[in-house]
């Protein structure tokens, strides 16, 4: 099993420029169904897509696709001809919590926004559009999301996945993919990856996934990757003390940044003495977590919390 996305995930892609054409034709060549575009002012186009398949050891499939992608001009439109379940946002900044909102009015239960930049303002207003809509929002400002061999929503490098036991959340987008290749390489592959963005204004939280892995009866434990910032990580680590039933892994980026400054991410900022990486270190493990003291130990630390 899986969480979020799996082989009958029919994505919509929103913004095909050249990023998003490049993404989804990486989403397809990995065997995601791409089934629309998005674009008003290409209304009425097809997109055609034509490589070789990415087989990432899965047999029983196609050594090369050709698929034409229709473009609409609005979500609602593209979810009505197509039957599309999920959608990516590659849309530019300014623009991109419409394209989030129109996803969540045509009620799409799954949105992923790989865009960055997207003003703190306007996710304040998409995060209470959003409240008692159906659709989930994953990211600003991620990597996506991946279930190996399935389904790949966003820019992770697919070679890297391989079919396993181990959840990975992270908001760092480089450093999931460090998790992902070291529990490929140990072994113990993974269920689905998940990055939530490190912005301060996210649509899914690592409290929210958590969960979702925990009643993942094909998960087996999960890796969660935090940064310095805000207060996502102590509240994820009360809730894993609380209701965790699976090992967890942890580490945490930023151990030497200094108070006041941002790093990296929007969302990656030690401000009024919070949000510092010994505190969300220190409350994991006060919660049970394992955390592994440098990158490098990810995939070993969750070896081990495994048993």
């Amino acid at each position: 099993m899986s969480i979020l996305v799996d082989r009958t995930t029919k994505l919509i892609v929103q913004g095909i420029g050249n990023f998003g054409r490049f993404h989804a034709d990486r989403s397809i060549a990995y065997g995601t169904q791409v089934v629309a575009a998005v674009h008003p002012s290409r209304a009425g186009e097809v997109e055609v897509f034509v490589g070789e398949t990415d087989h990432s050891g899965v047999s029983g499939r196609p050594d090369s696709y050709r698929v034409e992608v229709p473009i609409y001009a609005t979500v609602r439109e593209a979810v009505a001809e197509t039957g599309a379940n999920a959608s990516v946002v590659f849309v530019p900044p300014p623009f991109a919590a419409d394209a989030i909102m129109e996803a969540a009015e045509a009620e799409l239960p799954l949105v992923v926004a790989i865009t960055e930049g997207i003003p703190i303002a306007d996710m304040v207003i998409v995060k209470r559009y959003l409240e008692g809509k159906r659709t989930r929002l994953i990211g600003p400002n991620c990597p996506g999301v991946i279930t190996p061999h399935a389904c790949r929503i966003g820019i992770m490098p697919g070679y890297i996945h391989q079919t396993g036991k181990i959840g990975v959340v992270s908001r760092s987008g480089t450093l999931t993919y460090e998790a992902v290749y070291q529990l490929t390489q140990n072994g113990l592959g993974q269920t689905t990856a998940v990055g939530i963005g490190g912005d301060p204004v996210n649509g899914t939280n690592f409290v929210d996934v958590l969960a979702m892995f925990n009643d993942d009866p094909a998960t087996k434990g999960v890796i969660m990757i935090g940064e310095i910032g805000g207060t996502a990580e102590e509240e994820a680590a009360a809730w894993i003390k609380t209701n965790m039933t699976k090992p967890v892994a942890a580490f945490i980026a930023g151990t030497t940044a200094p108070p006041g400054r941002r790093m990296g991410h929007a969302g990656a900022i030690i401000s009024g003495g919070s949000g510092t990486a010994s505190s969300k270190i220190a409350a994991l493990r006060e919660a049970g977590a394992a955390v592994a003291a440098t990158p490098s130990e990810m995939g070993a630390t969750m070896l081990e919390a495994i048993g």
